[in-house]
């Protein structure tokens, strides 16, 4: 699309987030163009998904304030787990991003605060990153995932991450690997199941260990040391992100009520059916379905 339209539609979008009195009108340009890059520039659509972008982030406190990135929860998250967008994006112009448990003692694993650091990394990269992608392709490594996960996990903030994930993120999911699966993968992936929309389930392929069938879908070479590519190592990768995430500890700190919807000032009939069941904790998996 011609620069000239996506700086008209830019301008309109920004336009339209200062007449609404329920949503935050500082939001970065950078942010609202991947709102418009993701919904096909729909400008509908994205008004849409914007509404909805901070209506879930509203309704997760747990998820999305007191966010410090220097707090000993989020430090140890990075200790234990391995989450970063790699460097290099395939010749599809998808970025792809790791996330792996890099230490099997589940009982130093933290649900909550791992998906609040999965957000913090990922606020970090949507409104630094200038260069959006056309597609995403995360990759789950379950080589140190163990049965004894199940019950780590914590279903109210595991619905709140797939509905985030997959209607409030200005994102396009183009692939979904599970890498290293294990034999009991089918059981954790249950628990996933409920909450995963069918044209998000399609995208996922699992990959059995010491396999190199994730190399068909992605070149290899822009994958971490690790993983026999180029990219560098794990760790090395991580830290860059680490540090940019430090470096927006005061954006993190004034973020928690800047960037979510105020209920008591929503136009009279725009709230959707479907924000009230953000809202509700989970009862059981009959009524997790989404739309």
């Amino acid at each position: 699309m011609p620069e000239v339209d996506e700086c008209r539609e830019l301008a309109t979008i920004k336009d339209w987030l200062n007449k609404q009195p329920h949503l935050p009108n500082d939001v970065d340009d950078i942010l609202l163009r991947r709102f418009l890059t993701s919904c096909h520039f729909s400008l509908e659509r994205a008004k849409r998904t914007i509404d909805h972008f901070f209506t879930v982030r509203a309704s997760a406190p747990d998820l999305f304030c007191k966010r410090d990135p220097w707090a000993p929860e989020i430090k140890r998250v990075f200790e234990i787990t391995d989450m970063l967008p790699l460097p290099n994006k395939t010749n599809e112009n998808y970025k792809v991003f790791i996330y792996r448990l890099n230490n099997p003692d589940l009982d130093l694993f933290n649900f909550v605060d791992a998906v609040k650091t999965f957000f913090m990394l990922a606020d970090t990269r949507l409104t630094e990153d200038n260069d959006i992608p056309t597609g995403e392709i995360p990759i789950f490594d379950s080589a140190n995932v163990s049965l004894k996960f199940i019950g780590k996990v914590n279903l109210s903030a595991l619905r709140k991450y797939m509905i985030y994930t997959q209607e409030a993120m200005p994102i396009r999911l183009k692939q979904v690997h599970v890498i290293n699966a294990p034999s009991y993968i089918g059981k954790i992936f249950a628990i996933c199941k409920p909450f995963l929309k069918a044209e998000v389930s399609k995208l996922i392929k699992f990959h059995e260990p010491n396999s190199d069938t994730l190399y068909k879908d992605i070149p290899q070479e822009i994958l971490p040391t690790e993983y026999g590519g180029k990219a560098g190592s794990i760790e090395q990768i991580k830290r860059e992100w680490i540090k940019k995430m430090e470096a927006k500890r005061d954006w993190f700190l004034t973020n928690d009520k800047r960037w979510a919807v105020d209920e008591s000032q929503r136009p009279t009939g725009s709230h959707e059916d479907r924000m009230d069941r953000v809202r509700e904790l989970p009862g059981s998996f009959r009524s997790l379905a989404l739309d």
